[in-house]
This record gives structure tokens, C-alpha cells and sequence, in this order.
């Protein structure tokens, strides 16, 4: 498409104010919205941090369970995996800020400096060479009044020269506004050309984020998955446990201290009682000297328990001995002391039975002026039977997958609900 010089010096100085006036304005708006995108990024993975912190600690709460441990153990790898995207992520941004917003923020300042001194000087030197243009047709037209007298052969020779030399300054003037136009349309492409490249250099380190980041959730997804399919699978070690908390426990008690003094050798009267609770208050004999005889109650274990960094928790194996020094249960929790070991702490009740056997903690003194009596264990009251409480089904279940709740009646033992 033809167009005159004017036309042409036209689109050169609106190039060179649409990059002072349009683009380096929406860039520096660019940059500063660059920033605010960085500052939302790092509330988003700061909150994201804190949110799978929650969830480990929840993974750690059900890492203690018999039952739930494995998935406890799915919850903290499925947090720690997903911290690990988030620093990738963090260490996306950082590159984003290093290599784009400050690159655009540096280069915005520069180029309108740069650009408004080159459109001053295209300015300039149009102008100077417009007035020597128009100069020369000035002198033109002089000679031309002058010729028109009697001696116009006279001006001939001036007026051929002075043609010449418009003819060469307007040779230079369309010269200089089309290299002028060309660089103006060059440097307006050129800042395009910047943008979209960083912004290319940006989406390729978002496309190695986001590969990475589903590297490392897939490769864990299927095994994570694997683990929850069956809420009803219960470990081998919890259906062993309720099955022994199940059967009847046999505890022969101690025999009576006055018999066992006043006859060593055959005699024993038996106390009947009933199977010992962990729940239950240890009996007392009384003596009628003043001298309170004590009964430790132990237990055996049925499960290894580790108490890891907890120093107020008990580490033992299965089968160890523990004489409890609190009778009461809290909590699910008991406190006794290892026999082997002598090291005492925090056990979970469940992971032990009682031990048939026991022992007495303080000396018995006989006085022979005073007869000692024995007080026979409580025995439980036995309520009436009631119905049995009939429970809602529960709310984490597929109803096409898990087995009906079955009701369940209250027990004097320590037992375990699994649903």
C-alpha cells in the first residue's frame, strides 16, 4: 500500500506515543500486578502449609490406633507430598519474580527514557530537515518572480541549481521517514517480542512445576487409594485382641492371710471372684492391728507398644509383666511399672489382659491378740437385661460396601468397638 511521506511520518510518531502512552503504562500496571499475583501465591502456600501441618497431626493421632494406623501412616505421606509441591511451587514464583516482573519492572523504567529521547530526536532532526526542504522551495519561488523580468535567461542557471537541491533534501526527507518508521515499528515489536519471550520462559517453568508436581502425587495416588478401599478390613492383631478380650479370663485370687499364716503347708481357702476388670478399684484386706495390706494388681500384654519421644508413655513387648500403680483407668490409658525393666509410664488398656497372679505390696504383721478378717471382693452388680441400643449407621461408610452395625450391650471388661 503507497503512502505519501506525510502518511508515513504520521504512523512513525503515533508508534512512538502509543509505546510511551499505551504500552510502557499498562506495563508498569503489569508489574504491579505481577507483584500482587506473587503476594496471593505465597498467602495461598503459606495456608496450604498450615493445612497439611493439621493433617499430620491428625495422620500422627491415628498412627497410635491398632486399627487406624495405616491410615495415619497414608495421612502423613499424603501431607508431606503435598508440602513438597507446595515449596516447588514457591520455588516457581521465585523464579517468575526474578525473571519476569523484575526484568519488566527494570526495562520500563529504562525504555521510557530511551524512547522519549528517540522520539525527540526523530522530532528534531524532521523538523530540521522540513525547514531546509522548505527553505530551498522558498528560494525557488524568488528566482522564479525574478526570472519573469527581462533578463530571465539570467536565472536560468540558479534555478536549475536550486531545483537540484530541492529535489535532493526531499530525497533525503522520504529517506529519513521511512528508516525512521521502519526503526519506530522495530522498536515497538521489539518491547511485544520481550513480553510474549519471558512470558514463554514463565510457562515453561509452570509446565516443569506442574510435570513434577504430578510425578510425585501419581506415583503415590494408587498405593494411597489401595488403602482406604475397605473401611471394614480390621489387622490380624486387633481381631486377635478382641477375641481374647472376648474369652472368659480365669484369675486364681490370693488366699486369706490368716489361713495362709496359721497353716503353710496345705490348707488355702479359696475367695471366689469373678474375671478381674482393668476398670475395677483393687480390694483391701483389713487388719485388725492397723496395718492396711495392699493388693498390685498386674497385667501381661498381648500387643508391643513404643513409646517413641514420649518419655511419659511405656515401651514393652508382648508378653511383658506390668504391676499397675494407678487401679484406675483414664482415659483408655493405664500407669504401671515394667517388672524386668522397673521403668514406668502411660500404656494403652487395651494392649494387655490381666495376669493371673498377683502381689502384696506392704508386709502383713499378725498380732495374736487380735484376729484378722478378710473382706471378699464385690461382686458386680448385675443389671436387669435391658435391649440392646440400637446404633445409627455410620456417617464415613459406603452402605453397598460395609457390613450392618451390629447393636452392642455394655461389658465390665475393657473391650474394643470396631465397626
Amino acid at each position: 500500500m503507497s503512502r505519501t511521506p506525510e502518511d508515513v511520518n504520521k504512523l512513525t510518531e503515533s508508534t512512538y506515543k502509543n509505546v510511551l502512552e499505551q504500552f510502557n503504562p499498562s506495563l508498569r500496571n503489569l508489574v504491579n500486578l505481577g507483584k500482587s499475583y506473587e503476594k496471593a501465591v505465597t498467602a495461598m502456600t503459606f495456608a496450604g502449609k498450615a493445612y497439611f501441618d493439621a493433617l499430620s497431626k491428625i495422620g500422627e493421632n491415628a498412627a497410635i490406633s491398632p486399627v487406624s494406623r495405616e491410615m495415619g501412616v497414608v495421612l502423613i505421606e499424603i501431607s508431606e507430598v503435598h508440602k513438597k509441591v507446595q515449596l516447588e511451587l514457591e520455588e516457581s514464583f521465585k523464579r517468575f519474580h526474578k525473571e519476569l516482573i523484575t526484568e519488566l519492572e527494570r526495562k520500563t523504567d529504562m525504555d521510557i527514557k530511551y524512547m522519549n529521547a528517540t522520539f525527540k530526536r526523530y522530532q528534531s532532526e524532521h523538523k530540521l530537515k522540513q525547514d531546509f526542504l522548505d527553505k530551498s522551495q522558498a528560494d525557488l519561488k524568488k528566482l522564479r518572480r525574478k526570472s519573469q523580468g527581462k533578463h530571465s535567461s539570467k536565472y536560468g542557471i540558479k534555478e536549475n541549481e536550486c531545483m537540484e537541491t530541492i529535489l535532493s533534501r526531499q530525497t533525503e526527507m522520504q529517506r529519513f521517514i521511512a528508516e525512521g518508521c521502519k526503526e519506530a515499528l522495530l522498536e515497538e515489536k521489539r518491547r511485544f517480542c520481550f513480553l510474549v519471550d519471558k512470558h514463554c520462559a514463565f510457562t515453561d517453568q509452570l509446565t516443569a512445576f506442574h510435570d513434577k508436581a504430578k510425578e510425585m502425587l501419581t506415583v503415590k495416588l494408587p498405593s494411597w487409594q489401595d488403602k482406604c478401599t475397605d473401611a471394614t478390613r480390621v489387622p490380624d492383631t486387633v481381631i486377635f485382641m478382641i477375641e481374647g478380650l472376648r474369652a472368659p479370663m480365669s484369675v486364681v485370687p490370693e488366699s486369706s492371710p490368716t489361713l495362709e499364716h496359721s497353716d503353710r503347708t496345705n490348707s488355702r481357702f479359696i475367695v471366689p471372684s469373678p474375671a478381674p476388670s482393668l476398670k475395677a478399684h483393687t480390694r483391701s484386706a483389713s487388719v485388725s492391728s492397723g496395718m492396711d495390706a495392699v493388693k498390685k494388681t498386674r497385667v501381661q500384654t498381648i500387643f508391643p507398644h513404643t513409646a517413641g519421644n514420649n518419655e511419659t508413655l511405656l515401651s514393652f513387648e508382648d508378653g511383658d509383666i506390668i504391676t499397675l500403680l494407678i487401679q484406675v483407668e483414664r482415659d483408655g490409658w493405664l500407669y504401671g511399672e515394667l517388672e524386668h525393666t522397673g521403668q514406668r509410664g502411660w500404656f494403652p488398656s487395651s494392649y494387655c489382659r490381666a495376669y493371673n497372679d498377683s502381689v502384696i505390696a506392704n508386709s502383713r504383721i499378725e498380732s495374736p491378740l487380735h484376729s484378722q478378717s478378710v473382706t471378699a471382693p464385690e461382686q458386680p452388680e448385675e443389671d436387669e437385661e435391658k435391649e440392646p441400643m440400637p446404633l445409627p449407621p455410620p456417617y464415613y461408610s459406603d452402605s453397598s460396601r460395609d457390613r450392618p452395625i451390629k447393636p452392642s450391650t455394655p461389658s465390665p471388661q475393657n473391650t474394643f468397638m470396631v465397626s
